[in-house]
C-alpha cells in the first residue's frame, strides 16, 4: 500500500534509453509504494496511449494502493457513460476499459482551460466522471486558474535546476511557498526533487514532490521511494 508521498511520473524513451523493458520499470515502480504513478507518455497517439495504459493498469492493479493518474488524454474518460468516483477494484477479470476502471486524470492546465472555455458540456460530462483531477502550473496565477477549474490538486514547477529543463532558472522555494497560499487544495512540487532536499519542499508547504528520470534510471525504485520517506 502507497505510503509516500511521491508521484512517479513515467517517460518511457528516458527508460528505454537504460536497456530496461519498460512495462517492467513500471511494475518496479508499482511495487515501490509511491502515492501515484503518472503515465505522462503525451507524445503517443491516442490509441497507442490507451494501449499502454491498458498494460501499465493491468500492472498497477496487482499492487495494494497502487494508483495510476492517465495524462493529458482526457477522451478516455468520455468513452462510456459511466460515472467512475469509486475506487477500482484491485483485481481485474477479462479485458480493461480504461473508462470504466479508472477515475484520476492530469492535463496541462492551457487544455484543461480550453476544454472549459470551448466544449462546457464535454466538460462537464468529463469533471463528473473523475474522483480526482490535477493540472501542471507555472505561477500563482495557474495555481488559482487550476483550483477555479475545478482540480483537486496541482503540480507546480520547476523547483530546482534540472536537466529537464536545461537552461531555465529554477523558480525556488520562494515561489512554491507563494503557490501553496495562493490555494486550498494541496500543491505538489516537481524539477530537481531529490532525498536531499525533499525536505525543504515539503516545510514550504508542499503535500509531496514528483519525480521523472530518477524512478526511470535508478537501480531500485523501491530503495529510491524508500530514501524520499527517511
Amino acid at each position: 500500500m502507497a505510503t509516500s508521498d511521491i508521484i512517479c511520473i513515467t517517460n518511457k524513451s528516458i527508460c528505454e534509453k537504460s536497456g530496461e523493458v519498460f512495462l517492467d520499470r513500471i511494475r518496479k515502480v508499482a511495487e515501490a509504494g509511491p502515492l501515484a504513478i503518472i503515465l505522462r507518455e503525451k507524445d503517443l497517439p491516442l490509441a497507442d496511449y490507451r494501449e499502454l495504459a491498458k498494460e501499465v493498469l493491468r500492472i498497477c492493479q496487482k499492487v495494494e494502493g497502487s494508483r495510476l493518474i492517465i495524462h493529458n488524454f482526457y477522451e478516455i474518460f468520455l468513452e462510456m457513460g459511466i460515472d467512475n468516483k469509486l475506487e477500482p477494484e484491485n483485481k481485474l477479470k477479462g479485458d480493461i476499459n480504461l473508462a470504466k476502471e479508472l477515475s484520476y486524470l492530469h492535463m496541462p492546465l492551457w487544455k484543461l482551460e480550453e476544454l472549459y472555455k470551448n466544449q462546457p458540456d464535454e466538460y462537464a460530462r468529463l469533471r463528473d466522471k473523475l474522483a480526482h483531477l490535477g493540472a501542471s502550473c507555472h505561477s500563482m496565477e495557474d495555481a488559482k486558474l487550476a483550483e477555479k477549474l475545478g482540480c483537486t490538486y496541482i503540480i507546480a514547477g520547476h523547483i530546482y535546476n534540472t536537466d529537464c529543463k536545461k537552461g531555465l532558472e529554477g523558480r525556488g522555494l520562494r515561489f512554491l511557498r507563494d503557490v501553496v497560499e495562493s490555494v486550498t487544495i494541496p500543491v505538489y512540487a516537481i524539477g530537481g526533487i531529490t532525498p536531499e532536499n525533499v525536505n525543504d519542499v515539503r516545510n514550504a508547504g508542499a503535500s509531496g514532490a514528483c519525480i521523472m528520470s530518477s524512478s526511470m534510471t535508478c537501480k531500485s525504485p523501491k530503495e529510491l521511494i524508500m530514501s524520499f520517506n527517511k
